[in-house]
């Protein structure tokens, strides 16, 4: 065979590789997607104007914990064919089941609230007009969306505006950090037991292992197997090898997303904002000055694409794992590509979610620090979920033959026991200080 035809034929079959492999991508990806919401990017902001490169680290630490939780809420939903309430409503107490959703619902509302005047204020900085007109707006054009299309319609639209987050890998590298320093920040850890770091420390982690993506996992995994004709919850019980292989993939893929959008928002704020000496953001404004190196005097709207774009994705996401919570929970029917006369008590739970987050926001939060907050509150809610989660992956009357390895199940236990340690230090910091 001639030289050119082995390298056609090579090249082929390594575009064909990439095309299934991208196929085969679907509710990890799009998890990893809305991970980076609002509240995540003021929160990798923050750390990087107030500590530089002191918290790099973080994003290879959390890494293996996030995509562990992350893993065991996709085989929970594939092998039980329930989502995370569902789960838990059959195999617990009704006081477990709604302390779980208690958990959520309270994370969530003041997520939506923090996501909806972020982008409120951008939306300020960018028009000039007040970001208490623009809340009901953002609000009511969620709503409507989720209402007339499916959320999957949605993703369509609009992930193509979280792309401009690559802008921060450019911007990193136009603001000439000393990577001899990048390097060191990200392979070893700095540490201090101050209440400030702490609550940063505490607001990444939130933000990248959130209460809302571990039920969102669990219900998009059986959204996924109603899509091909699996309806009943017995159809959709049990899985593959091969489908769990693919959402070990999925999962993988859209936590690596994640993790590398963080670490290079943290890098780029790290080598602009710090060393400029702007070490507290209190405005959108200043969170997107770190983008000018790149963009200039175009780094407010570059800011603002990006934000609006993440919230549009992460926002449905927020309202949606509430209302799948308590509708799993409540037995009733429920679902995103459901039209709202067929599931109109899932629908008011989102649009009462939406609602209580936007009051949140007629309390005049400073919208940056009510992002960043709710990052923390995630963090802090977060581990009495993750260790439910491990505990129904590791059970055998859930599961049967498909439990979670020994692995998985002490990624687990320990992302529970670091997220509590750093909740309580924290508080007993603040608290002396």
């Amino acid at each position: 065979m001639p030289q050119s035809a082995i390298k056609k034929t090579l090249r082929r079959f390594g575009t064909a590789k990439l095309r299934n492999f991208f196929r085969e991508l679907g509710p990890g990806l799009i998890t990893g997607a809305a991970d980076d919401d609002p509240s995540g990017i003021s929160t990798y902001s923050v750390t990087g104007a107030q500590f530089g490169y002191g918290q790099l680290w973080t994003a290879l630490f959390s890494f293996p914990l996030m995509a562990a939780v992350q893993l065991m809420c996709a085989r929970l939903g594939m092998v039980t064919g329930q989502g995370l309430a569902g789960v838990v409503r059959r195999r617990y107490s009704a006081p477990i089941l709604w302390g779980a959703c208690a958990l959520l619902v309270i994370a969530n509302i003041f997520n939506i609230g923090a996501d909806l005047g972020g982008m409120a204020e951008v939306a300020q900085m960018i028009t000039g007009v007040s970001r208490f007109v623009w809340l009901p707006l953002f609000t009511v054009l969620i709503v409507v969306l989720l209402v007339w299309f499916s959320y999957k319609h949605i993703v369509n639209v609009f992930k193509w505006l979280t792309l401009v987050l690559f802008a921060y890998v450019i911007a990193a590298f136009l603001a000439h950090p000393r990577w001899g320093a990048v390097l060191k920040a990200t392979f070893i850890p700095q540490l201090r037991f101050d209440a400030e770091y702490l609550a940063t420390f505490l607001g990444v982690l939130g933000t990248t292992i959130s209460p809302y993506l571990f039920f969102w996992q669990a219900a998009q995994e059986v959204e996924e197997e109603r899509k091909i004709g699996r309806k009943t919850v017995h159809a959709r019980r049990g899985a593959s090898d091969e489908e769990l292989a693919v959402a070990r993939t999925d999962v993988l893929t859209g936590m690596a997303f994640s993790n590398v959008t963080m670490y290079f928002i943290i890098l780029t704020t790290g080598a602009t904002l710090y060393v400029s000496g702007q070490r507290d953001i209190e405005t959108a404004q200043q969170a997107a000055e770190a983008l000018r190196p790149l963009a200039g005097g175009f780094a407010y709207l570059l800011f603002a694409i990006g934000l609006l774009g993440t919230g549009m994705l992460g926002v449905p996401v927020l309202a949606g794992s509430a209302a799948y919570a308590v509708a799993e929970g409540m037995h009733w029917r429920g679902s995103l590509d459901d039209r709202p006369r067929r599931a109109p008590k899932f629908y008011a739970v989102l649009a009462t979610a939406m609602a209580l987050g936007l009051v949140l926001n007629y309390l005049k939060f400073n919208p940056v620090r009510m992002l960043f907050w709710s990052a923390v509150l995630n963090g802090a809610l977060a581990p009495p979920l993750v260790a439910l989660v491990t505990l129904l992956s590791s059970d055998k009357k859930v599961m049967e033959s498909r439990l979670s390895s020994p692995l998985l199940q002490i990624l687990g236990w320990l992302t529970a026991a670091i997220m509590s340690a750093a909740t309580v230090v924290m508080i007993v910091m603040w608290f002396r200080s």
